[in-house]
C-alpha cells in the first residue's frame, strides 16, 4: 500500500506528474519544490474578503475565496473553488487541489492536497500528502521530524525502511480521516478510508478501511453537592 496508486486516485489532482517514477508515494515530497519551480505560473483569480498577504510566486484559481488575515508566502499553487479561511498560513512549496478547505490558523508547508481535502481548524500539515477528500478534525497535528537524529523510517514487511527523508509527516489516502486533537507521528501512513479516532497518538501504518481507537476508559461518578449558602 505504499505505491502512489495504492493510496491516491491520481485523477483527482492536476499534478499527478509529481508521482511519476516514485516507487513509494513519499518520494513525491522531495519533488514538490522542483515541480513548482518548473510549472508555477503566478496569477491571482481569487476573491479576497478582507486583507491577505499573497507572495509573488503564487497561483490561485477561480472561485477560491481568501479570507482576512491569510498569509500565502509561496511558491504555491491553489486550485479552484477553495476556501482559504481566516489566518491560514501557507508557507513554501504547497500545492492545493480544487474544492479544498484550509481553515482558521492552519499551517501548511511542503505539502500536496488532492481535490476536496479539508484541513479546516487549527491543523499543522508539514511534509505531507492528503488524498482525495481526506479530512482532519480540529486540532490535528502532523509531526514531520523525529526528536532523535536520523531519517524517518517506515515499517515494510516487518522491517524498518529508511525513507531517505529527514522530514516526513504523513500520507493520508483518499477519504482517510483523523479525529479532533489526534497526533500523527513522523512517517504515518493511513490507507484509503482509514480512521484515527480523536485524541489518538498514532505512529506507523494503518491499513485501508481500518480504525485506530483510543481504549482509555472514562469513569463516571456522582457529583458531590455542597449545601447551598444562605
Amino acid at each position: 500500500m505504499f505505491k502512489p496508486a495504492d493510496l491516491f486516485d491520481l485523477t483527482q489532482t492536476e499534478h499527478a506528474a509529481i508521482f511519476e517514477g516514485c516507487e513509494f508515494a513519499w518520494a513525491a515530497l522531495k519533488k514538490i519544490e522542483p515541480y513548482l519551480a518548473a510549472h508555477l505560473k503566478p496569477g491571482l483569480h481569487n476573491q479576497c474578503e478582507g486583507r491577505a498577504f499573497i507572495g509573488e510566486k503564487v497561483f490561485i484559481g477561480e472561485g477560491t475565496v481568501v479570507e482576512d488575515g491569510v498569509m500565502i508566502k509561496g511558491p504555491a499553487i491553489i486550485g479552484r473553488n477553495c476556501q482559504i479561511r481566516h489566518n491560514a498560513y501557507i508557507r513554501e512549496n504547497v500545492i492545493i487541489g480544487d474544492g479544498c478547505v484550509v481553515g482558521n490558523s492552519s499551517e501548511l508547508k511542503n505539502a500536496l492536497l488532492f481535490n476536496g481535502a479539508q484541513v479546516p481548524h487549527f491543523n499543522y500539515i508539514g511534509d505531507s500528502i492528503l488524498g482525495y477528500k481526506a479530512h482532519l478534525g480540529a486540532g490535528v497535528k502532523i509531526s514531520n521530524i523525529k526528536l532523535l537524529a536520523g531519517n524517518v523510517t517506515v515499517e515494510v514487511a516487518g522491517k524498518p525502511l529508511d525513507t531517505g527523508l529527514r522530514k516526513f509527516g504523513a500520507l493520508l489516502g483518499d477519504h482517510a480521516e483523523a479525529g479532533c486533537n489526534a497526533v500523527l507521528n513522523p512517517g504515518t501512513i493511513l490507507g484509503r478510508s482509514a480512521i484515527v479516532y480523536p485524541n489518538v497518538f498514532w505512529r506507523g501504518v494503518l491499513g485501508p478501511n481500518m480504525i485506530a481507537k483510543n481504549k482509555a476508559e472514562i469513569e463516571v461518578v456522582a457529583r458531590t453537592m455542597k449545601p447551598a449558602r444562605g
